[in-house]
């Protein structure tokens, strides 16, 4: 079966910010927002993301109240990867509603028959719907990839890269403390050796909890 394509071209609005985000060097999805921007910022960021499709389908629904029919097209579809995963408990895509939460408090009554739609049609392709507002986009994990993104374009010796990341995969799991204090030894080098962790988290060769906050 062919994955969905976008159904309509985004363009420039007076109410909003929209553009392109380059997800992960490679494509260009579409943000009508910057709240749907930082929504692909954290779905870049997340290795379990396979890929997310830009206004995947249109969504016939009939309105109870007006007694008109419509046609809803929700902002996102996200495909997961499998991972170490059984096939048969494989993570189900997921069709995105990116919103404010102000605004669709305000419109719950008149945007909840679309929603319905919405939900009734993620079922049948065998997907799940969510809202996604502040609480599920705006939290501390944006705040520490917006943090890391300052270190991902630094450079750093290979040999060195590569000997952080045969302890990590030697030991299964290690603390910066104890990174640094086997790499990075001295004052002189410490900060150095932060840099260079941040590093290798923001170019996802490391990964971490985050959300936590960092605390080197």
């Amino acid at each position: 079966m062919p994955l969905p394509t976008s159904v309509r071209k985004i363009g420039p609005t007076r109410r909003s910010v929209s553009g392109y985000y380059a997800f992960r060097g490679e494509e260009s999805i579409a943000f009508e927002s910057t709240l749907e921007r930082d929504f692909l910022i954290k779905a870049d960021f997340d290795v379990s993301v396979l890929g997310v499709i830009s206004q995947p389908c249109e969504i016939p629904f009939h309105h109870p109240v007006t007694g008109r029919r419509y046609t809803y097209t929700p902002d996102y579809l996200v495909y997961y990867r499998l991972g170490n995963r059984h096939y048969r408990d494989y993570p189900k895509p997921l069709l995105v509603e990116v919103k404010p939460r102000e605004k669709w408090q305000a419109h719950w009554r008149e945007w909840s028959p679309k929603w319905k739609a919405a939900i009734r049609h993620a079922n049948n392709e065998g997907w799940a719907f969510r809202i996604h507002d502040e609480s599920r986009i705006r939290d501390k994990t944006l705040d520490n990839i917006t943090f890391l993104a300052r270190y991902k374009r630094m450079v750093f010796p290979s040999v060195e890269s590569q000997a952080v990341l045969n302890t990590v995969r030697e030991m299964g799991v290690a603390t910066l403390d104890y990174l640094l204090s086997r790499h990075f030894m001295g004052d002189i080098y410490r900060a150095e050796g932060i840099a260079h962790l941040w590093h290798l988290l923001a170019t996802r060769q490391l990964d971490c909890d985050m959300a936590q906050s960092f605390s080197p």
